[in-house]
């Protein structure tokens, strides 16, 4: 009978020690999709090329600004609008990389403003990394606790539609941030009015995950890409098209993940400056 109450005491405490221990399901979401992003930049790193300099067309103004807080920790992004006009302008969440809220999101930030829109940079991270193992453990990390984050992105579309008072509001974001700029369109479908995806690997592919959506949708990915492959691609622009929603998808041959970051290794000097162009006369259709 000892034997027996012993046994069952041990099979009590393993099986308490498993559900304590045993990754949640975040958890191992929030792996999986970091160690896809470290395949996708394992010889990548955030060094800085002569493209980075690209300077906005018209003088910008920016600055650092407190946009949110969160869990009671103030928010600091990047705000950049152009330098001769105090009027209210059109808006865009700007959102970074993996890589963290660096200097070529800021750049392309002040690149964004100079076409004439108040850029906000977010910063969902709090760092910057500078090697891809230190990308990954923050993407890792920020991804298991994801309410966090959109309520980062709540408070940004506030901070622009209140103290900005922009007049309509649009999200842009690559890779990571591509993926994030899909989930501000789902977390605010009627607030949004336009949506750019850069290289996003986590695309919804299902009409009901998308039938929110209601704002018009931009992709832009390379061909070379498996995160996420083309065929993922094809599934997301099938899923909007099934449900009448407005999408603009462009896949360039030759291009891989990260194509149109000027400080990456991957940098596509022809198809970026296509899908630049591609993006602003998507965003002055939508947002002017």
């Amino acid at each position: 009978m000892r034997k027996v109450l012993s046994i069952a005491v041990f099979t009590f405490l393993l099986i308490v020690t498993w559900s304590v221990l045993r990754p949640s399901e975040s958890q191992l979401a929030a792996e999986d999709y970091s160690s896809r992003l470290l395949k996708s930049h394992l010889h990548d790193s955030p060094i800085a090329t002569g493209a980075i300099a690209q300077a906005p067309t018209v003088p910008v103004a920016a600055e650092r600004v407190t946009y949110a807080t969160v869990d009671g920790t103030p928010v600091v992004g990047y705000l950049a609008r152009p330098a001769d006009t105090s009027e209210p302008l059109p808006g865009l969440i700007v959102i970074h990389e993996w890589w963290g809220l660096n200097d070529n999101i800021e750049m392309m930030t002040r690149r964004l403003a100079g076409e004439g829109y108040t850029a906000l940079a977010v910063d969902l991270f709090g760092q910057v990394a500078g090697t891809p193992d230190q990308a990954r453990a923050q993407v890792q990390s920020a991804s298991q606790n994801p309410q966090r984050l959109e309520e980062n992105l709540r408070q940004a579309y506030q901070y622009l539609e209140t103290n900005q008072q922009a007049s309509k509001i649009g999200s842009i974001g690559w890779c990571f941030g591509g993926s994030w700029s899909l989930n501000a369109a789902l977390l605010l479908p009627e607030q949004l009015d336009a949506t750019v995806i850069y290289y996003g690997g986590e695309l919804k592919t299902e009409p009901e995950q998308l039938q929110p959506l209601q704002m018009p949708i931009l992709g832009i990915f390379g061909a070379l890409d498996d995160n996420p492959s083309v065929e993922t691609v094809r599934a997301f622009e099938s899923a909007l098209i099934s449900l009448n929603k407005p999408v603009e998808i462009h896949v360039y041959e030759g291009a891989d993940h990260a194509f149109a970051n000027p400080s990456g290794t991957r940098y596509n000097a022809e198809a970026a400056e296509d899908a630049w162009e591609k993006t602003l006369t998507f965003l002055n259709d939508q947002l002017s």
